[in-house]
């Protein structure tokens, strides 16, 4: 068995230590697709999420709900249980390759409720989205990372991901994204 087997089986096999903070031994780990009916909790993780990266949160339960809900909807959302408790989640979307020309998806946020991290939750969403790439024939799934969180970049490393060194993120939002949008032409 390869050490990526070995991390791959470990998301799909139930753990099998105790809770540290309540005892509770747990005994299923299950991830599916979010529904309108998990606003509230997505809402809530959202909240935990931005708190942890350090940036302001706009969700709220009702742009959760109202996207989740819609027949247009641009996300999908993949959540993660332990023992019918909702303990990570992970946020994507669909792309396209133009030199791949093929689809792809972007996972634009991945979380585990820290009492619930190191024990294959991320490894399990993970799973569940490259298997729904792979059925549906897409080329890959991206990512970005915060350039801090080491513990990430690690874990996705062993994963196989590897950083793209030849790209840069830039992003248009507010102000520019505004005067751009209303410049005239020359």
């Amino acid at each position: 068995m390869t050490k990526l087997d070995a991390l791959l089986q470990t998301a799909s096999t139930p753990p099998s230590a105790g809770d540290p903070v309540s005892g509770k031994v747990e005994s299923q780990l299950t991830v599916r697709m979010a529904t309108v009916e998990d606003a509230d909790t997505l809402n809530a993780m959202i909240a935990d999420f931005a708190a942890f990266e350090r940036l302001p949160n706009q969700s709220t339960v009702q742009t959760v709900r109202k996207e989740l809900g819609s027949s247009d909807r641009v996300i999908e959302t993949a959540l993660a249980f332990v023992d019918g408790e909702a303990v990570g989640m992970a946020v994507f979307f669909q792309t396209y390759s133009t030199f791949a020309a093929r689809r792809g998806l972007y996972l634009e946020d991945i979380y585990v409720k820290e009492d619930y991290r190191n024990r294959g939750i991320a490894t399990a969403l993970l799973r569940f989205i490259a298997k729904w790439a792979v059925e549906r024939h897409y080329a890959r799934v991206e990512f970005t990372v915060l350039l801090w969180n080491t513990v990430a970049i690690e874990f996705f490393e062993t994963l196989g991901a590897a950083p793209t060194n030849a790209w840069t993120t830039y992003r248009l939002s507010g102000e520019w994204l505004e005067k751009l949008a209303t410049m005239q032409d020359k």
